[in-house]
């Protein structure tokens, strides 16, 4: 197999890739390119075209390339490269080296198989401490920098080369559902060195049967090729577990020569000394790589569930939580769906500012969901200029209904605060919320990378036409007859108060509602005092039962901003204070 080393003037600028015989390739700096190098600015986005045949690679220097290639110290449009040829663009070197394939590994046992003991390896101290700290050191930002698996794994062998520095190559390999071994990448510290394929069986010995670190020892002046190691120079190598990854369990290779000769069966010591602390190192390596991947998976899953819970929730679903708990089921659930009103004519009249009234929209979606996620909500889907939030799921609470409200209500403070500051790019938007409770399904859909929370059923529903009813009812927040009944003695007055409005049979539907006004507190509207509230609720009663006079003189002396009495005073003075020979108490309402 041929394979292409690049190496840029920095030592983690560099890679090694396979190349396929009877492919071409396309090497530059773009990302249209088969083989990127993107540190080099002499390179053009599309520099050269490489195909391979025949044990070897043709290069050819493309029109679009603004720089040359060079070859045996030549400036040159082509050159052909067989194994050990270089050439090279602007700074950074292209070697061509060509790798044995693949084969079983030998029946043969190593002169000695060692493994080690943690409590072994902490005693061990290193002689070269400070290189190897340094090393360390910079490990977790080299991880948490990378921009793929591919730029981790480059820098990761790099480092463990500057760690154990008696090395001669290191890997990152993967070993599949066989037995054989796959090399994620490797690096030999002289690059013209030749192939470098690892042992098989030791792969298998350290990340399937024993799972830990494993030492194996050759027999160090014995120069037969075998399928221990690609070239025979290599007389011992290690390889150190550091997870499981979905292609199959991942580790760490390391291998090089001893210093000295040895007895078969009996490491000198200083030979094993030497050995230890290299293990002890990439033992360190292994745990930094396992711990700071843990922290970037729970990173990710933290950042894709904090768009949608609240942090109580995260807080109390832990680090570790089942993920049992988000899968879709039924449940209660207490659904608020909020949507900014005259929002079509709004998109008309910034029709030549497009993307300064999404910025607004944006802001204003952003303070309903801030909302649901401060009062424990979760955000589900986002409808256009509407949010949905829902509580009791993941966990059930008596407190969902208050909750629900008192997030309402926070949404309606925050866009009254808007409209009374005069160019806040929310003042001149109004909002409906509706609040419904009832069962549902609710919880997530999605990868395991990429979550989406929502919730299903008539609930859901029965919100968004709610929230389509403040319209005709004049008001901001409405609830359904089971949060109503849920909050009405358990709201604090200082938080909110609640109002019946009217039974009517929503457009479409075939079960009437009594709808609830959820209000702010007295101190915060005074004009609407609760003996206001009062009398409106008689009214109510008074307009069900048929007795519309009555209902006409209770809501006498509400105040004139109060805009909900409007909707029963109109039907009581379309029929002149009478109701209809047919009456039920329920108002029919002609459109969503």
């Amino acid at each position: 197999m041929i394979r292409l080393i690049a190496q840029g003037p920095l030592t983690a600028q560099s890679w090694n890739e396979p190349l396929r015989s009877g492919e071409t390739y396309v090497l530059g700096r773009g990302a249209e390119a088969d083989l990127t190098a993107d540190w080099d600015s002499r390179i053009s986005r599309r520099h050269a075209e490489l195909r391979v045949l025949d044990g070897a690679v043709e290069i050819r220097r493309l029109a679009t390339a603004a720089n040359p290639l060079c070859f045996e110290g030549r400036e040159v449009d082509a050159c052909r490269l067989e194994k050990g040829g270089v050439f090279v663009i602007g700074q950074t070197a292209f070697h061509v080296i060509v790798a044995a394939e693949d084969s079983p590994s030998p029946a043969r046992d190593p002169v000695e198989e060692i493994t080690f003991e943690k409590q072994e390896l902490r005693k061990v101290r290193f002689r070269d401490a400070d290189q190897r700290i340094e090393v360390l050191w910079h490990l977790p930002e080299v991880i948490w920098a990378a921009s793929g698996q591919a730029e981790r794994d480059v820098r990761l062998v790099n480092l463990i080369l500057a760690g154990v520095a008696h090395a001669d190559a290191a890997a990152i390999v993967t070993l599949g559902p066989g037995d054989g071994a796959r090399l994620d990448h490797w690096e030999r510290r002289r690059e013209t060195a030749g192939a470098f394929r690892p042992s098989g069986r030791l792969v298998g010995e350290a990340l399937r049967k024993r799972k830990r670190t494993v030492l194996h020892v050759w027999e160090g002046f014995d120069r037969t090729p075998t399928d221990y190691t690609a070239s025979a120079e290599f007389d011992w190598a290690f390889c150190t577990p550091v997870g499981d990854t979905d292609a199959g369990p991942c580790g760490l290779y390391v291998a090089g020569r001893m210093e000295r000769p040895f007895l078969p069966g009996s490491v000198d010591p200083a030979n094993r000394l030497r050995l230890e602390a290299d293990v002890k190192f990439t033992e360190l390596v292994a745990e930094i790589i396992r711990s700071v991947e843990r922290l970037k998976k729970l990173e990710r899953r933290q950042s894709s569930l904090r768009q949608f819970f609240a942090p109580q929730i995260l807080a109390a679903l832990g680090d570790d939580f089942d993920t049992d708990l988000l899968e879709p089921r039924e449940c209660d659930v207490t659904v608020l769906f909020c949507d900014l009103r005259g929002f079509s004519q709004r998109a008309e009249e910034s029709g030549g500012d497009l993307l300064g009234l999404l910025d607004r929209v944006s802001r204003a979606l952003g303070v309903m969901t801030d909302e649901i996620r401060r009062y424990r909500g979760v955000t589900g889907d986002f409808l256009g200029d509407a949010a949905l939030g829902f509580w009791g799921w993941p966990f059930a609470s008596d407190e969902a209904p208050l909750d629900a409200c008192r997030a309402a209500l926070a949404i309606r403070r925050a866009f009254a605060e808007a409209g009374r500051q005069a160019g806040h790019p929310l003042a001149d938007f109004e909002i409906g919320i509706g609040v419904a409770r009832g069962r549902a399904v609710a919880g997530k859909i999605g990868t395991r990378d990429q979550v989406k929370v929502t919730v299903f059923g008539p609930v859901v529903n029965l919100a968004s036409r709610l929230e389509g009813m403040t319209r005709q009812l004049h008001v901001s927040i409405l609830l359904d007859e089971a949060t109503a009944a849920a909050v009405r003695s358990r709201l604090d007055p200082a938080e909110g108060r609640v109002r019946a409005l009217a039974r009517v049979l929503p457009y479409g539907m075939e079960t009437p509602v009594v709808v609830t006004e959820l209000l702010p507190p007295e101190s915060e509207v005074p004009a609407l005092t609760d003996a206001h509230l009062r009398s409106y609720e008689q009214a109510v009663e008074h307009f069900i039962a048929g007795r519309w006079e009555d209902a006409h003189r209770a809501l006498y002396g509400l105040p004139e901003e109060d805009r909900a009495q409007d909707f029963l005073r109109q039907w009581i003075t379309r029929h002149h204070r009478v109701a209809p020979p047919d009456w039920d108490g329920t108002v029919a309402l002609p459109s969503k």
